[in-house]
């Protein structure tokens, strides 16, 4: 790994944890001795990265800080391309139109030999074989505006069996499946969490109205509650199946 490879990922593994890391926890996981990783912090503090602490405490990185724009190394440009790919892919059509901008914007500001390595990452998400999404009835950049202003959707919304029923949600997220699209919201009527594809809903209308909880905190709970659900329906097929259930 270059040496300018192995300090951005010292700074990134400080942003990524908000309280002190030690060295021997550092070091594992950038895999290189203590001793390295005590001269990279010697290094970086010496450039004016604000790393505070100390051998056997722990190091800090100070909140507020960020790194010089689009210093990537060659995983994290492959990976970004990657990603923009499957967006290009299976998203709708104002993401993959987003993606494409994406992509032309970071090559803009790379080095040459770094745009070069971007635009011909060699990795891919081709759609070969995979049946295609149902076309949805709504806009969905409107639900993923609704989403981030937490306002409430009205929906008419037909379910599998062809029932129609008018439903108020909260919209938490919006859930690319490999053959569907779902968005997961409180529902007024149930009073639950539910997912509606959104392929299944006939008319959509955004309101003024906005729900006061905070979406973040709404989207654990939803998903505290399905990792229980799957654990159980996976309990209750291992013991249909005479298998043995893990308790821990």
């Amino acid at each position: 790994m270059r040496r300018a490879d192995r300090l951005l990922q010292v700074v990134q593994l400080l942003r990524r944890h908000r309280g002190p890391v030690t060295g021997d926890a550092m070091a594992e996981e950038l895999e290189i001795s203590v001793r390295t990783l005590y001269r990279d912090i010697v290094s970086l503090q010496s450039t004016g990265v604000p790393i505070r602490g100390e051998a056997g405490v722990g190091y800090v990185l100070d909140e507020g800080y960020d790194l010089p724009p689009l210093m990537f190394n060659s995983d994290e440009l492959e990976a970004v391309m990657m990603g923009l790919r499957h967006v290009q892919v299976r998203g709708d059509e104002q993401l993959i139109r987003t993606a494409s901008d994406v992509i032309a914007k970071i090559a803009a500001v790379l080095s040459p030999e770094a745009r070069d390595e971007f635009i011909e990452a060699p990795l891919y998400a081709p759609d070969f074989g995979v049946e295609p999404i149902p076309t949805a009835r709504i806009e969905l950049k409107d639900v993923r505006q609704a989403i981030r202003g937490q306002n409430k959707l009205r929906l008419t919304y037909e379910d599998a069996q062809g029932e129609m029923s008018e439903r108020l949600i909260w919209p938490l997220s919006l859930t690319f499946f490999a053959h569907s699209r779902m968005i997961v919201a409180w529902c007024e009527l149930r009073k639950d969490f539910r997912a509606f594809r959104t392929d299944r809903v006939t008319h959509m209308e955004v309101l003024e109205d906005r729900y006061r909880e905070n979406r973040v905190t709404l989207r654990d709970r939803w998903w505290k509650m399905e990792l229980a659900r799957r654990e159980r329906e996976a309990a209750e097929k291992a013991a249909k199946d005479g298998l043995p259930v893990a308790t821990s």
